[in-house]
């Protein structure tokens, strides 16, 4: 005899209570992280999970020093938005916060046991660093796919280029362009010259282990790699950009 799902109404009414508190649950987190993002359109980005993990590591080493100097878009020489979408992000102001061509080819190549290769766009990168934390887990990477649908619709291009300029990690307790700047040539972001930037770049896959003051073989190929790079890129605004 074919076995039967039978409801109760005691069942029943059970079923509903908790269909519509999983409801308004998943509708309170749609308004408090489209709230969240909506406020984070204007204001600085306070801290970050990485910034407190980094300042928790290195709280022994004497010598560390947390740096952070929070500058607007009009504060960062053009050359450093050059570079950073040469280096990471050649589709930047096309795409809506996924490049499908490098993710396919990450694919691709991850199927065939290559070297595990990122495909991470500066949105991506955003949303991580600013709204959760560091760490390969699929829940982290489906909240992060949220939040960048979030930020590609609520914020402009150049905002979300100026949270990841001043939130990216850039050397030991280095985070941001104008820290940067500061810490390895002794001047303001807006100063900084293309082959400067280019060095910066080339160094953000592994801040920690690279010195763009002191650049080894390594960086100075990538450096070079970059500069090339960018006139091919054409021109680096966004199409028919509008401030939303």
């Amino acid at each position: 005899m074919p076995y039967k799902l039978y409801l109760c109404p005691t069942n029943m009414k059970l079923f509903l209570k908790i269909l519509k508190n999983l409801s308004l649950l998943i509708l309170a987190f749609l308004l408090l992280t489209t709230l969240e993002v909506m406020l984070l359109r204007w204001f600085p980005i306070p801290r970050t999970i990485l910034m407190s993990q980094r300042n928790k590591e290195f709280k022994v080493d004497k010598d560390y020093q947390f740096r952070q100097v929070w500058v607007s878009f009009s504060e960062i020489s053009p050359h450093v938005v050059e570079a950073v979408i040469a280096s990471e992000d050649n589709l930047f102001y096309q795409h809506n916060g996924f490049d499908w061509k490098e993710i396919n080819i990450a694919i691709e190549q991850n199927k065939q046991g290559k070297r595990l290769r990122g495909a991470s766009t500066i949105s991506q990168q955003v949303a991580k660093n600013v709204f959760l934390w560091p760490d390969r887990t699929w829940l982290r990477k489906g909240l992060e796919t949220y939040y960048t649908l979030l930020i590609e619709q609520l914020w402009s291009k150049e905002r979300i280029m100026e949270v990841y300029l001043n939130v990216a990690e850039m050397g030991k307790g280095v985070f941001g362009i104008e820290a940067a700047a500061q810490a390895y040539f002794k001047k303001t972001a807006a100063k900084l010259s293309a082959k400067e930037a280019a060095l910066i770049a080339a160094a953000l896959p592994s801040p920690l282990k690279r010195n763009p003051a002191k650049p080894g073989s390594y960086l100075q190929k990538r450096q070079q790699e970059i500069l090339n790079l960018i006139p091919k890129l054409g021109p680096l605004t966004q199409p028919n950009s509008t401030e939303k």
